[in-house]
């Protein structure tokens, strides 16, 4: 006879079991139940050793001078050139600015002029060279038959390195200077002038990557293919009133310069 138990025997004696009332079981081996289960330890992880944290990886860096550059070299005209400048979210100037000043005068003209940073006057109307420094500078150039108006011949386009205004017309900030910059040599690109007047030390940086107006003044250099003529800010000579000796030259070597391309 086989000493194991069928499936069938077997389950007929639990239900008679069940029947008679057994609720419990006993088994031939005791068993501590209160015996709590250890869970067994996480490998390469002894006490008190906290786990490897999960690398995390940092996010890209940002370069502002990089997108500056993309996002200038994709514009094909000066509006899109604007937008671009409007859209551009790294140069902390534009949050305290009013107005975006981003040119005067007339888009392809002969003579470009690029000053530093517009002032409060600037800020306030959103065009370059409206205060007393551009007051100033109009009658400069008249007195070498230029100007502003759609004449020709005779008209100048004017913008500056930086389109907002420093707090309390402080100096740009190198950073500042050189986000700005693939815009502005987009700016001259686009409006193709056949001189360049550089105004102040802050466009000198930016376009000659010098500074020392009074030593680089009058003196000619080329910014990317085009001649260059450094000059005092119309607002050094406000005040400095005897440099306009000086200014003065260097406005007739521009008239030469000019009547010699004619």
């Amino acid at each position: 006879m086989d000493s194991q138990i069928d499936w069938h025997a077997a389950r007929a004696a639990l239900e008679w079991q069940m029947e008679m009332g057994v609720t419990e079981t006993i088994s031939d081996i005791p068993i501590n139940r209160f015996e709590q289960m250890q869970p067994p330890p996480k490998a390469g992880v002894g006490p008190g050793v906290a786990a490897p944290a999960v690398p995390v990886q940092p996010a890209p860096a940002t370069d502002p001078v990089a997108e500056a550059e993309v996002a200038a070299e994709a514009c094909s005209d000066l509006a899109a050139l604007k937008a671009a400048l409007a859209a551009y979210p790294h140069c902390e100037l534009r949050k305290g600015a009013r107005n975006l000043v981003f040119s005067d005068g007339v888009p392809g003209a002969r003579v470009m002029i690029v000053g530093e940073a517009p002032g409060r006057d600037e800020d306030r109307i959103g065009k370059p060279f409206v205060g007393r420094a551009g007051q100033l500078l109009d009658k400069m150039l008249a007195a070498i038959d230029l100007g502003r108006d759609p004449d020709g011949r005779n008209a100048v386009y004017i913008t500056n390195v930086l389109p907002w205004r420093p707090p309390q017309n402080r100096d740009p900030k190198p950073d500042e200077i050189a986000m700005m910059l693939p815009f502005l040599k987009r700016h001259i690109a686009l409006t193709k002038p056949d001189v360049l007047v550089v105004m102040g030390n802050v466009s000198c940086q930016a376009l000659l990557g010098k500074r020392g107006i009074t030593r680089l003044r009058g003196q000619w250099a080329e910014v990317d293919g085009l001649p260059a003529i450094p000059m005092f800010h119309p607002a050094y000579l406000l005040r400095n009133p005897a440099a306009k000796r000086e200014a003065w030259a260097d406005l007739l070597d521009l008239q030469a310069r000019l009547t010699k391309k004619d």
